[in-house]
């Protein structure tokens, strides 16, 4: 029992030291840089199209609206793959 103990802990320590490696730490943080800049770009496009929808022009809102999803969706997948390459 000691022993299967003991090496669910030496498996457990190098999970923790796998995931916490300076790499993996600045890609994470370059990924939720990639995201929040992201975000602030679609948060702008959205007011845009708030302002464009207020002043009656629907199809110029609606354009910016898809445009902020696109680049929240973009930025995301640039962030996972980011993420993922500092796994391998």
């Amino acid at each position: 029992m000691r022993i299967v103990t003991i090496a669910v802990a030496a498996v457990g320590a190098l999970t923790l030291a796998a995931c916490g490696s300076p790499a993996e730490k600045a890609a994470e943080k370059q990924a939720d840089a990639v995201e929040q800049q992201g975000e602030a770009t679609a948060d702008s496009l959205e007011k845009q199209a708030d302002a464009q929808k207020d002043v009656g022009n629907q199809a110029a809102g609606e354009a910016l609206d898809q445009k902020a999803d696109a680049v929240e969706e973009s930025a995301d997948k640039t962030a996972d793959a980011i993420e993922q390459k500092a796994e391998q």
